[in-house]
């Protein structure tokens, strides 16, 4: 206590300078237009910095919660689009009721669930992904997974609350894709095991228009995506001697090092097609 007297004793004359200094400005402010304008300024400018300064540090703390209400409101996009929709090729009627439907009364034949991403590989020959979505949250075995820009693989194995995605980015790994605008062909896309960033386009026929930059997207013979995804575009174009076919080497549209949520594609028709297609006489096939 004694020591904070002799510290005011010590400044009195300083903060009694201070004091008068700032009753004078306060004075000259309120009733001197000019400089009430000048100080209201100089105020909203210094208060505006900090507040910039404070929401970035706020976005920056909120960065996880911003990414999973966009993975979400995606979701809620996706499952919007008309390309997802889809009648019978009958006159019939009929009753389906678990399937969605829009306005129109035709049937939603894919649904989307989004996921985010707990450990991914990209180095390896075989790459996998992990998500935190598993059966008790719908996921089920051969799902489809989208990135952001493009497909990034299929799901191969689910637990209760995690599932794991064999990557696009894997020597196993086929994908059903075609050229845009080809829509006549059935190619596959495969990887070769070395860089990461571009995958292979096979049995893209050379009658086929093709130059760098085209698009390659999911077919309509895929079972697990919708036709029309992005895979990557054309990177490199080559051709197969041995065969009418060219080789392209495509720079893929996901981003693998990055990813941190995905969405899952559930083909609400597929158990019955693929019930029907087992039924096949092996004779037949």
């Amino acid at each position: 206590m004694r020591n904070i007297i002799l510290f005011i004793r010590r400044f009195f004359v300083l903060f009694i300078f201070l004091l008068l200094q700032v009753l004078s400005i306060a004075i000259l402010v309120k009733y001197n237009r000019t400089y009430e304008a000048a100080f209201a300024n100089n105020a909203n400018e210094i208060i505006g910095r900090i507040d910039k300064q404070y929401n970035k540090v706020h976005e920056y703390f909120t960065l996880k919660k911003t990414n999973e209400q966009l993975a979400q409101q995606n979701r809620e996009l996706l499952n919007l689009l008309k390309s997802e929709y889809g009648g019978a090729d009958t006159a019939s009627f009929f009753k389906i009721d678990s399937l969605l439907r829009d306005t129109l009364g035709r049937v939603q034949r894919f649904h989307f669930l989004e996921a985010r991403v707990v450990n991914n590989s990209v180095n390896e020959e075989n790459n996998y992904i992990t998500i935190s979505r598993g059966a008790k949250q719908g996921v089920k075995k051969d799902m489809g997974v989208l990135g952001a820009n493009g497909v990034v693989g299929r799901v191969i194995l689910v637990s209760d609350n995690y599932s794991v995605i064999m990557s696009m980015l894997n020597r196993n790994s086929k994908i059903s894709a075609r050229l845009k605008n080809d829509t006549a062909s059935n190619s596959s896309v495969d990887w070769d095991g070395r860089n990461p960033s571009y995958v292979t386009l096979h049995n893209v026929s050379k009658s086929a228009k093709v130059k760098k930059g085209d698009t390659a997207v999911t077919s309509n013979f895929s079972t697990t995506f919708p036709q029309g995804l992005m895979v990557g575009t054309v990177y490199d174009i080559a051709t197969d001697p041995s065969s009418n076919f060219y080789v392209l080497r495509l720079k893929t549209a996901a981003n693998f090092y990055n990813l941190q949520y995905v969405y899952l594609i559930e083909n609400t028709q597929w158990t019955e097609q693929h019930a029907l297609e087992a039924q096949i006489p092996k004779n037949e096939r």
